[in-house]
């Protein structure tokens, strides 16, 4: 299977430059639709409910400390063709949209809201998102 760090060698690899926190929430984004149309997780790595929103704590530890990632030390390879239209689909919908878009949508949606029920709006949290709770809501849209 293929992993965090392949999905995000890919998105730079077609997108560019771009902030740590865009990144994060475009691998969650990529997750969640390879749930619900792939009905197969993209990659095996935790997605927790942090108070910034959803994130990667696999990828956040690599980039931690940057504000822009330019490129990332993944194989892209690993990916598999249906993988890789997924992705190019999310991208192709959310790719084009500001870091704070993105993290002001995932602030509304269920996953998230669920995920950090009982604590406070900057209170840290590692409670993790899952697979079930992404597929559930993102399938209903």
């Amino acid at each position: 299977m293929a992993s965090i760090h392949d999905v995000s060698s890919l998105i730079l690899k077609q997108m560019g430059p771009m902030t740590a926190m865009k990144l994060e929430k475009l691998v969650y984004y990529c997750q969640a639709w390879s749930l619900v149309w792939d009905e197969a997780p993209l990659f095996n790595e935790r997605i927790e409910a942090w108070a910034g929103g959803p994130v990667v704590p696999a990828l956040y530890y690599r980039h931690r400390g940057l504000y822009e990632v330019k490129d990332w030390d993944g194989n892209p390879d690993n990916l598999l063709r249906n993988q890789i239209d997924t992705i190019n689909a999310v991208l192709g919908y959310y790719g084009h949209k500001t870091s704070q878009w993105l993290s002001d949508l995932t602030h509304r949606e269920d996953p998230w809201v669920n995920a950090r029920v009982g604590l406070a709006p900057l209170e840290r949290g590692n409670r993790e998102i899952t697979h079930a709770a992404m597929a559930e809501y993102y399938s209903s849209l």
